[in-house]
């Protein structure tokens, strides 16, 4: 019975270039890979992380927050919001609230100094920067922000997440009492319509807020169509555990007795805990529907030997060269680049960390940035490619490792051999062959 189950599940290739349609068992897929890494571990272990960083950050964050909210005058509003935020906990929800305010109001900013301020901002933007890294991971993403692109991104995040917070919950408040609405509510059959719209808002709203999350906070490029996939499992399960964690609140009397004042911030803690897992939940089934090819039940390890890193190296600087001195051929993306060349994208994005460390590639401004050569065709020798190939992720090691006097020497003389071989050729002479061979093959036809 199990391996009908496999094989029903699994015999459907979604990363093929035209798979046949079956929706349901792609999202049996997708579901079976957030499930098999939820039980590795890695999502728990990294939402129990955040919930340390944002019990840290939380207070500097929210004072952050209010003295942007305070230029539009809505700031008196954060308790009663944090309340509805915290809704799930139940009567707890209002008390947590009114502590988290009393830090925040304790917190005088005017006193703290430039030092003090700078500290803020920084333990601040660290909850978003661990969050990115958390993101980051789930979409096998090596590289993070330049420093100028976090302080941009971050403050933005910072500055603009409260007000539009701020701005939904004020929508759902004042449905009830906005003259048109009261209007709506005396025509007919209008009055169960808005009813249902009102039960559906805030779950429209969470949706709102995860697919932001999942297109803003990762380094990479993310389909429209995905976070969105994502934000709509995530903003269910959320709902689900909002009222599943209600009903456990109100049985936790037993914990209020044996741990007196400390159940108050236990029970915070493990709303928090469940917060990020579902969050991260959402960024796997994100990751996984933008990125078919992943969709192996077996893991597929791959261990690049020397000429496979020469032939990934020397093909993506071709692919690269191509696109931008003849204009032909897709756009160099990390994705376009990955797909014609067949290999996984975390794969091909370690070679080209390597090249680009090397000067021989460098990323556009573009979003998503697209690779170009670091240098003139005709200075970038064939040769420095190899060997950048051939010394990528080493990080020095190879100089720890034990070598004779023989094998040293015929290393060396391996390296020579290609230098010897290749001289002085590079990347414009090796389009010019392929200029040559095409223009051959087109006599003959």
């Amino acid at each position: 019975m199990r391996e009908r189950i496999n094989q029903y599940i699994w015999n459907l290739d979604a990363g093929a270039a035209a798979p046949p349609r079956s929706a349901w068992r792609h999202f049996l897929q997708i579901m079976s890979m957030v499930g098999r890494d939820l039980m590795g571990g890695m999502i728990t272990l990294r939402a129990m992380s955040l919930v340390y960083t944002t019990l840290l950050s939380m207070v500097p964050l929210l004072a952050v927050s209010i003295s942007v909210l305070k230029g539009f005058g809505v700031h008196d509003q954060l308790e009663p919001t944090l309340a509805r935020i915290l809704a799930p906990m139940g009567a707890q929800s209002v008390e947590i609230s009114a502590r988290i305010v009393g830090f925040v109001e304790n917190m005088k900013i005017g006193v703290l100094g430039v030092v003090g301020l700078l500290m803020l901002l920084y333990t601040a933007i660290s909850l978003i920067q661990k969050i990115e890294a958390a993101f980051n991971h789930t979409w096998r993403l090596q590289n993070n922000r330049t420093l100028m692109q976090r302080f941009s991104d971050y403050l933005s995040v910072i500055m603009v997440g409260p007000v539009l917070l701020f701005a939904a919950v004020g929508i759902t408040a004042s449905l009830s009492s906005n003259l048109i609405v009261e209007f709506l509510n005396s025509l007919p059959y209008m009055n169960d319509l808005l009813r249902i719209t009102g039960k559906l808002l805030p779950f429209v709203l969470v949706i709102m807020a995860f697919t932001f999350v999942y297109m803003l906070v990762p380094n990479t490029r993310v389909q429209f169509r995905s976070a969105l996939y994502g934000a709509i499992f995530a903003g269910l399960l959320w709902q689900t555990a909002g009222i599943l964690f209600t009903s456990f609140v109100g049985g936790s009397s037993n914990y209020a007795a044996i741990y007196s004042g400390l159940a108050i911030l236990l029970v915070f803690m493990i709303w928090l805990y469940l917060s990020w897992v579902i969050l991260l939940i959402g960024a796997s089934i994100s990751f996984y529907h933008q990125h078919p090819e992943y969709l192996k039940w077996h893991k597929l390890d791959v261990y690049l030997s020397a000429r496979m890193r020469d032939q990934l190296a020397l093909q993506a600087m071709v692919s690269i060269a191509r696109a931008h001195d003849r204009q032909a051929g897709p756009k160099p993306s990390l994705e376009n680049l990955a797909a014609y060349q067949q290999v996984p994208v975390d794969v091909l994005q370690r070679m080209l960390v390597a090249l680009e460390a090397d000067g021989l590639v460098q990323q556009s401004a573009d979003d998503p940035p697209l690779y170009l050569p670091g240098s003139t065709l005709q200075r970038i020798r064939l040769v420095d490619i190899l060997r950048s190939a051939r010394q990528a992720e080493d990080q020095g090691h190879t100089d720890r490792f034990r070598s004779d006097a023989p094998v040293s020497a015929l290393l060396l003389a391996l390296e020579q051999s290609f230098e010897s071989h290749l001289g002085d050729k590079t990347m414009a002479d090796l389009l010019s062959d392929f200029e040559d061979e095409t223009a051959h093959e087109n006599s003959l036809v």
